[in-house]
């Protein structure tokens, strides 16, 4: 494995992680940009009420996604974009939840996906006061984004790993991983089914008489 990878960043209209509103994805290729994608999405209801609190954030307002792609154009967008790769975001249980939260809303099966976090490798990486994304992007040597912006956001997020990768020494993204002792976690249905399971298992067991 190269230095190969797809960066994501996802903006939410509120607080469920089924409302995305906006996705940018940076594709990496031997630790080079080679290509991006952004776009707005148009939330599934009943999550798509946009929040005060949220636009202040983003600056997305609900009538500028009216004409977006819907989840299901937007999950095939991403998934046609990154390919095999594995996405990496900045704080990815974050990311990675909305995309399990998005898909199960919009009925769709939650996709086969890799994912590793930004936030850690900076952390095994970086000495910094605070590891929020515009501060780990500084010391990658990145700062020229808008933070908050789907798209600026994933291009910060490709330059922490490209940064770390560098300072590490290193050309492959699973001896990065390895070196800044994260890890790639994986999504799909078949990760949903041992949820449930696991889910099932301590309802039962908080459901037997204390004498068993």
């Amino acid at each position: 494995m190269a230095l190969d990878f797809t960066a994501i960043d996802f903006e939410t209209a509120n607080g469920n992680a089924a409302s995305a509103c906006a996705v940018g994805l940076v594709k990496v290729r031997d630790g080079l940009v080679v290509d991006r994608l952004s776009t707005l999405i148009r939330p599934t209801a009943p999550y798509d009420e946009f929040w005060a609190w949220n636009t202040r954030i983003h600056g997305i307002f609900a009538h500028e996604v009216l004409d977006a792609p819907d989840w299901v154009e937007a999950q095939r967008l991403i998934l046609d974009f990154g390919e095999d790769d594995v996405y990496v975001a900045h704080n990815a249980g974050f990311d990675r939840g909305v995309m399990r939260a998005a898909a199960k809303a919009a009925r769709l099966p939650v996709p086969d996906m890799r994912w590793t976090d930004s936030l850690r490798i900076a952390r095994k990486t970086f000495a910094l006061e605070s590891y929020r994304l515009p501060v780990a992007a500084l010391a990658a040597g990145f700062d020229d984004f808008r933070h908050h912006d789907a798209a600026g956001d994933a291009e910060a997020c490709a330059a922490i790993v490209i940064g770390a990768a560098k300072r590490h020494e290193l050309d492959e993204l699973d001896a990065l991983v390895a070196r800044c002792m994260s890890a790639v976690h994986e999504i799909g249905e078949r990760h949903e089914e041992l949820r449930e399971l696991e889910a099932a298992r301590r309802v039962a067991q908080r459901e037997r008489p204390w004498w068993q």
